[in-house]
């Protein structure tokens, strides 16, 4: 069990999604944060790394909207729709760019193929919440 699905069982808070569901997605963005920023760094580390400037630049975008994302969601006290329907559609987003760009990298990269799969998992998890709100 994941410390997001912990901290949601303890909350004395009610909140709007299902627990499993918004658990998976927290993980979902903080996992994702970590895969952009560890692609951004092999990236820099590539020979051919003007090449990869717009991987990069989506890289760090993506891992600050997957952050903040996570931290978001991770307080559900007064919970506020608009606020977190803006995050989630923001971090769909991102992800989507994020994820596209890094699979055209993910043939010669295997850092932009992981990276990529971590972005559409988060991005999958957080239309799925989209979907209950």
């Amino acid at each position: 069990m994941s410390y997001a699905k912990q901290m949601l069982d303890t909350t004395p808070s009610s909140f709007e999604f299902d627990a499993a569901a918004l658990a998976e997605c927290i993980a979902a963005c903080f996992d994702c944060a970590q895969a952009c920023s560890a692609c951004a760094d092999a990236c820099l580390g590539e020979e051919m790394v003007a090449e990869l400037r717009k991987c990069i630049r989506l890289d760090l975008d993506c891992a600050d909207v997957c952050a903040a994302t996570g931290r978001v969601l991770s307080r559900q006290t007064a919970y506020d729709a608009t606020i977190t329907t803006a995050v989630l559609t923001a971090c769909a987003a991102a992800c989507k760019a994020c994820g596209d760009e890094c699979a055209s990298h993910a043939q010669m990269h295997d850092h932009c193929r992981i990276c990529a799969e971590a972005c559409r998992r988060c991005a999958q998890a957080c239309n799925a919440l989209l979907g209950q709100s």
